[in-house]
């Protein structure tokens, strides 16, 4: 429930605003309730202001009213009373205030021209109409006048004038020729506004005797004819070989050759003029220009551009045309007319004035006694309009005087009403260009509230969606409505619900837990009335398991399933479709309860089925794909195709029938199921053969019925399982006599292409349908509802025929009758088409826009009148667009969104807004032709909703036990922020959360210092901002304070130790020694050098050394040359002596130096020493190398 605010005493315009809205009461049109209330007099139906009549009809001047009492009807007749009872040719239609003037039993239409003003009255009030000037049509015969031929020099100009008598409306004009048919026109040639027949060159082409003018008069369907005009173009060699002897050097007709010229102006003439139109016409300039070769018109206004979506260029661009002008549309058009030779232009200094429109019509008060309100009367024109009030058709100065109500210029208030205030008031606001006038009443009612949804009314929603609960109620004073659920439920709020103005409770998404009994509560002060309605909400229906793609061979089987599952209170009904249509009558098709079973598949199976369930409240469906292959061939037998019949015969030759027989060929083990017979017609479509008829498999004959003026030849194809057969021979061939047609032409539509024409069309007759030669229709048309006689025209072999000077989006009765030279086709059916449509003239009123949420709104508005729509009604469009946030003054590109809503809808939902943002939209109505003008922008704003997260959270400059937080405010506030909510929690070793600590900041601020904290502990932090409306989505961030500083100082720096400095520097001379010995152990590998040992132990089985190449000798085996193994070699006599040879194994087995690579090589003795050591010692005295030392550490 909102909130009731008090208003400012300074403020009086703003209390009388508020008090008519919230007091005006709109009337249920409920049947009972109107019978009850008492309501002033309301005018429903009234003639238009200007009134043309036909004076061979009679006169009917409508007037209609509502109201309770029922009113009664008044009339005056040029300002004074019109006494009906004294005019025996004027009579009032029962319980009505239409007047009909008898015309057609004696009665004279001018002597009933004038101005009538109806008054419909009752105990309330009185309503009066708009002055109806009521005025005769005239359609006045052509005066007699004597038409020289006009005699024109080839390329010169010429001006064909119509000069049409005066009528009552003006007349339609049209150029034809003695044929009835339209004459062309170009660029070149072309009919002007005021209907002359303008040539800006005249050609030898142009010569003719039947330029004929038809003015045609739409009230009296009549069309007047001028006398033909004679045009004779003398082109200049014509002349010279004939008429040259005749003429004087100087005659105009010399011997000049046809001369180029530039252009010059036929209309308007000079190089101003001006033109004055009023607000929402069509604004129609006109330039025609002579001149050779024919000049080119183009159209620009000075000092700015022309209007977009307005402006149309007709009759070859030399109209300028801008629909639904507004003052915006005053200033200077240029027209220019250029060709070769040079230009011309000529300014039109164009003023649009204005009558009176609305800017705010007063509108129906329903008030209850001491309430106030105000009647508010606001149009606009140019001139600007006068308004004056009348209180039941009496001009107020002098009309009895109620105390409750006061007159301030467009504003009547009315304070503390009595019911003797009630009455009509009529608002009349005139320039010189017209007038308003409207009609409001004041009806004071006391009445206790009502309520109209019928008491226990049940409501069933499937489950997820919307459900509205009506409470339509009536009261006055307005009652307050009030929901509840369960018989002792609280009063319904919340988001979850929407309480729509006219009391109807919507629940956006229904739930299970929705179900129940609510009770509307309607109270004003002078009672309270409730009534109870029921809710229950179903289980949606679901397929559970859908019908699957299936491929089946020819003549099998194949079942598809749909299985469903449904609310058990609801009865489903399953229908099964074959490419969205009605599976065929077929007795192969078996459906079951959750199955569709197809025997004895064949290939017209093949397709896209359907299972569609159905129940009181929802609708699901499912598809799948069926395709039919060939099946596998049996050994056995070969089916095939039939062959084709043959000797066809044709006997019982009649006008209309023959009989065709003949002999069926092989059915190639498939028995022939039906034959096939086709025509050809070499009269009219030699080569194409047409489909005639079909007979059973076992029949060989059959009766043809034939068309008159056609020569047929006939074919025969069988057909069998597998398929048909290649056709027949043709038979011979057979001649019908001609006759008149049959039929008339097929779908017959009148649908107009311009505002102002009817194109009628239709399916012409195919070349046997004519039954006979000169095939031609007969055309006939009158409007619909006017009791007028039909137009025809008889055309040639066409399919259309275009009726020009049509009233815009009337209806017509049409039809279409062909014949031949025989005669005519049977009288045709009528049917029903429109002539053009044009843009609509008005946009939809009273806009109003009701703001739901914060995202969502509804906007209604009140229909266009039907006749304003000139064309079908197909919807209106809502256009709207964001104009600023609300929290951020600052403007963006605007988007606008555009929302169509079909057929006569007033009302629509905009979703998808953005909260606390101003908004603007407005409505038009859109008919085949296009888009109306659009309504005043509407501005509408949208309340706060709940924020975005802040867009981003930094936790700087950690201390012992302090953190700085800094934030950004969010991207999207949604809202006036009103505050911050800073959580935050410590996180323990073992990742668990201590307790929650929330703190709330103000909105301006933007950083936080948070003291007091554990040291060396990680928090994390929750944070988000808020609007009046909420909080916004969080944004979490973690950190972690400083360690104590004692603690800090007992951990010791360990890369600041000496025994880690040596520790370190010791691994890295290791990693040094370790690389030497893989260089020595890849250049050496299991090779060293023994020269010194040659030298000193000569030994007859070791090879020498070259002196040549520079290499060391190796130890080998003088029988078998295999490697010497351990570093050792045995002599002959298989002994060792110390003293033969220094290098023993003694020397070398026990020694430091003693040692082996890994691939047996002996590397100690002859990589560590220069010079062998005496026999005595065994070690050696010198110090060991670095690489003896590497070996030995190794």
């Amino acid at each position: 429930m909102m909130k009731k605010k008090s208003v400012p005493a300074s403020k009086p315009f703003l209390i009388l605003f508020l008090c008519q809205i919230i007091s005006a009461l709109d009337v249920p049109l409920d049947s009972k309730l109107l019978e009850e209330l008492s309501q002033p007099p309301t005018i429903t139906h009234q003639s238009p202001k200007d009134y043309i009549v036909d004076p061979r009809e009679n006169i009917v001047i409508q007037c209609e009213a509502k109201g309770k009492p029922p009113p009664s009807f008044s009339w005056t007749r040029n300002g004074t009373h019109f006494d009906i009872d004294k005019d025996e040719q004027v009579t009032m239609k029962p319980n009505s205030g239409t007047l009909v003037i008898n015309i057609m039993n004696g009665g004279k239409a001018e002597a009933y021209e004038g101005v009538y003003q109806c008054t419909a009255r009752n105990e309330r009030g009185a309503a009066i109409s708009n002055n109806i000037v009521i005025r005769p049509s005239r359609s006045p015969l052509w005066t007699k006048e004597k038409l020289e031929p006009n005699q024109v020099r080839e390329g010169d100009s010429l001006v064909l004038h119509c000069r049409p008598p005066v009528g009552l409306p003006p007349p339609i004009i049209f150029w034809m020729d003695n044929a009835f048919q339209r004459l062309p026109q170009s660029e070149r040639v072309s009919q002007g506004l005021n209907g002359d027949l303008y040539f800006s060159n005249v050609q030898p082409e142009d010569t003719r005797e039947d330029y004929i003018c038809y003015a045609r008069f739409n009230h009296t369907q009549t069309i007047q004819q001028k006398q033909p005009i004679s045009v004779k173009v003398f082109s200049m060699d014509s002349l010279n070989d004939t008429i040259a002897a005749n003429l004087s050097d100087t005659d105009i007709y010399g011997a000049k050759p046809v001369t180029e010229r530039q252009p010059v102006l036929l209309t308007p003439t000079g190089s101003t003029s001006t033109k004055v139109e009023l607000r929402g016409n069509v604004l129609l300039l006109e330039c025609i220009a002579a001149g050779l070769p024919t000049p080119v018109i183009r159209w620009i206004k000075e000092g700015g551009e022309l209007p977009a979506n307005r402006t149309f260029f007709e009759n070859f661009k030399k109209t300028l045309k801008i629909i639904d002008v507004s003052e915006a549309d005053s200033g200077n058009y240029k027209c220019i007319a250029r060709n070769t030779l040079g230009s011309v232009h000529h300014v039109i200094s164009v003023t649009v004035k204005a009558a009176p429109y609305w800017i705010t019509a007063p509108r129906n008060l329903v008030l209850s006694p001491g309430e106030d309100g105000t009647l508010i009367c606001r149009a606009n024109g140019n001139p600007k309009p006068s308004i004056s009030w009348l209180a039941n058709g009496v001009p107020i100065a002098i009309a009895p005087e109620d105390p409750s109500r006061k007159v301030d210029g467009d504003t009547i208030i009315f304070s503390h009403v009595q019911e003797r205030s009630s009455a009509v008031y009529q608002c009349n606001a005139s320039n010189e260009y017209g007038y308003l006038l409207a009609n409001a009443f004041v009806n004071v009612l006391a009445e206790p509230p009502r309520i109209l949804t019928p008491a226990n009314k049940l409501y069933q929603v499937i489950a997820d969606s919307p459900a509205l609960l009506d409470c339509a109620y009536f009261g006055s004073p307005k009652p307050e409505i009030e929901w509840f659920k369960g018989v002792k439920g609280s009063i319904l709020r919340g988001n979850e619900y929407v309480f729509h103005d006219n009391g109807t409770l919507e629940i956006p998404v229904a739930q299970k837990d929705s179900s129940g009994t609510y009770t509307c509560v309607a109270r004003n002060e002078l009672g309270k009335i409730q009534n109870e309605v029921h809710l229950e909400i179903k289980d949606p229906t679901m397929i559970i398991k859908q019908p699957e793609y299936k491929v089946v061979q020819r003549y099998g089987q194949v079942s598809f399933e749909c299985i469903i599952k449904h609310d058990s209170t609801l009865l489903p009904t399953v229908i099964w479709l074959k490419d969205n249509h009605e599976l065929p009558d077929d007795e192969r098709f078996l459906v079951g309860k959750d199955n569709l079973t197809i025997m004895n598949v064949t290939d017209k199976d093949d397709g896209t089925y359907t299972c569609i369930v159905n129940t009181t409240l929802d609708s699901v469906s499912a598809s799948a794909v069926l395709t039919v292959v060939a099946a596998p061939p049996t050994p056995a037998i070969i089916y095939a195709r039939p062959n084709p019949p043959f000797d066809l015969e044709l006997t019982g030759q009649l006008e209309r029938s023959i009989e065709l027989s003949w002999i069926p060929g092989d059915e190639n083990n498939s028995p022939i199921t039906h034959f096939i017979i086709e025509y050809e017609d070499g009269l009219h479509e030699p080569g194409v053969w047409h489909y005639q008829t079909e007979v059973p498999g076992t029949q060989t004959t059959v009766q043809l019925k034939l068309s008159p003026y056609v020569n047929y030849s006939f074919r025969v194809i069988a057909v069998n399982q597998i398929g048909r057969s290649q056709p027949s021979e043709p038979s011979e061939q057979y001649l019908t006599k001609s006759a008149s047609p049959d039929e008339n032409p097929a779908n017959v539509q009148g649908i107009g292409s311009e505002p102002d024409n009817l194109v009628i069309t239709w399916e012409s007759l195919k070349g046997f349908q004519s039954n006979g030669p000169g095939l031609q229709y007969k055309v006939s048309w009158r409007q619909k509802d006017v009791d007028d006689e039909w137009t025809s025209v008889i055309v040639a072999n066409v399919s259309k025929y275009i009726v020009s000077g049509t009233p815009t989006f009337v209806p017509y009765e049409i039809k279409v009758q062909a014949l031949n030279d025989l005669g005519y086709a049977p009288e045709p059916s009528e049917v029903i088409g429109h002539s053009g449509e044009d843009l609509p003239m008005v946009a939809p009123g009273n806009v109003q826009v009701h703001v739901i949420n914060s995202t969502l709104a509804k906007v209604h508005w009140d229909p266009v009148p039907l006749k304003t729509v000139r064309g079908h009604l197909q919807g209106y469009k809502v256009y709207y667009w964001k104009v600023q946030s609300l929290s951020r003054r600052s403007r963006r590109h605007v988007e606008k969104k555009i929302l169509t809503f079909r057929g006569n809808k007033t009302f629509g939902m905009l979703p998808g807004l953005e909260p606390y943002s101003s908004y603007k939209l407005n409505v038009r109505v859109v008919n085949g032709k296009g888009e109306g003008p659009a309504s005043p922008d509407k501005v509408f704003k949208t309340p706060e909703g709940v924020p975005s997260s802040p867009s981003f959270l930094k936790i700087t400059n950690p201390t012992l036990d302090s953190l700085t937080l800094e934030w950004g405010s969010p991207t999207h506030p949604n809202g006036v922020l009103t505050s911050y909510i800073l959580k935050f929690q410590p996180i323990n070793n073992t990742h668990e959360l201590g307790p929650l600590v929330e703190i709330r900041i103000p909105a301006n601020e933007s950083s936080l210092i948070l003291k007091n904290l554990n040291y060396s502990t990680r928090y994390k932090f929750y944070f988000n901002a808020q609007t009046s409306v909420g909080s916004g989505s969080q944004i979490t961030e973690e950190a972690v304070t400083i360690m104590d500083e004692a603690m800090a100082s007992r951990q010791v720096d360990i890369a600041t130790q000496g025994w880690f400095i040596g520790l370190m520097c010791a691994v890295a001379l290791l990693i040094l020694i370790l690389l030497i010995v893989c260089f020595i152990r890849r250049n050496k590998g299991g090779k060293y050098p023994v020269k010194e040992k040659e030298d000193a132990h000569a030994d007859p089985e070791i090879q020498p050394m070259k002196e040549d190449d520079g290499t060391f000798g190796e130890y080998s085996d003088a029988e078998d040359h295999k490697p010497l193994k351990k570093g050792s070699r045995t002599p002959s006599d298989r002994t060792v002596k110390k003293e033969d040879s220094d290098d023993s194994l003694v020397d070398y087995g026990e020694g430091v130096n003693g040692q082996f690579n890994e691939d047996g090589s002996f590397i100690g003795q002859y990589s560590g020493k220069k010079e062998k050591e005496p026999a005595e010692g065994n070690e050696s005295s010198e110090a060991p190398s670095p690489v003896n030392a590497m070996n030995s550490f190794v």
